[in-house]
């Protein structure tokens, strides 16, 4: 076995251990995770983008994100969102106040929107375990399976100009092994919530390879192979977390809409989610 593949193995192994530690414990350690997982990406999206070469529009940038990450930290999940809002306003603002980059108010979105999402849906109720434990089931089926059923069928391209690796039969056998990896975690955790599940691990599943097609784009515009070297053997931690980020942005704002319809709070958005 190569070097490279080892350490691969081995960082991907420690860092599966401490994400799924942390969703165990939930409550503060969790949100301890998704704030940094969020400044973390934040830094790779002004590396790649240029963003960190603007003194003004990287101080601004850092401030908001610290400040909705301290938010997330608090549990704070109403005022965070609030405060994301306007940072990404003011972010758009600055496109035309300062001429800052037009990525800018993307980035603020991307990398502070992950952090709100994640510890929003976990929340510190077990149901937003459960609610993650079907997400990281989804995201991960149609991560690996994409890959294997794309390498073994091949087929026409999916996105060749964004991802040329990327097939369409890929993203069908990944669609459906999230269907099946869902469906089996809900059978045994929560199997009150399996009329909806299956609609929702599809959902998921197109957005989360939707984030990998998003992540791939950006860097074949910006020339970068990796969002960074952060992670051993695996580049950085957009890299890793690619479909997760927009898959946790579509149960979010599902789980936020059937909050919303049962008058409910942003306090317990995995049970919304899941329709319990």
């Amino acid at each position: 076995m190569k070097q490279e593949l080892k350490l691969r193995i081995v960082s991907g192994l420690i860092l599966a251990i401490i994400v799924l530690a942390a969703t165990w414990y939930g409550g503060f350690i969790f949100r301890i995770l998704a704030a940094a997982i969020a400044l973390l990406i934040y830094y790779e999206w002004s590396v790649i983008t240029g963003i960190a070469r603007d003194p003004v529009t990287n101080v601004l940038g850092w401030v908001g994100e610290v400040l909705v990450a301290l938010l997330v930290l608090a549990g704070a999940f109403d005022y965070a969102l609030g405060m994301l809002i306007v940072l990404t306003a003011l972010g758009i603002a600055m496109i035309f106040l300062h001429r800052a980059s037009r990525w800018f108010a993307p980035g603020l979105l991307y990398a502070g929107g992950t952090g709100l999402a994640l510890a929003a849906i976990r929340g510190d109720e077990t149901f937003g375990l459960y609610a993650m434990l079907f997400i990281f089931a989804v995201v991960w089926a149609t991560d690996i399976l994409a890959y294997f059923v794309g390498r073994t069928i091949g087929g026409p391209k999916l996105a060749p100009r964004i991802s040329p690796g990327k097939t369409w039969s890929g993203a069908v056998g990944g669609a459906i092994s999230a269907v099946i990896a869902g469906a089996v975690i809900v059978h045994f955790l929560i199997p009150e919530a399996q009329d909806r599940a299956a609609v929702i691990a599809l959902v998921l599943s197109v957005f989360s390879q939707s984030g990998d097609l998003f992540e791939s784009f950006i860097k074949r515009k910006f020339g970068v192979k990796d969002s960074s070297r952060l992670i051993p053997g695996h580049g950085g931690v957009m890299d890793r977390v690619d479909g997760l980020i927009f898959a946790c942005f579509s149960a979010f704002l599902l789980a936020g809409l059937f909050s919303l319809i049962k008058g409910g709070g942003m306090t317990s958005l995995g049970a919304a989610l899941l329709g319990l």
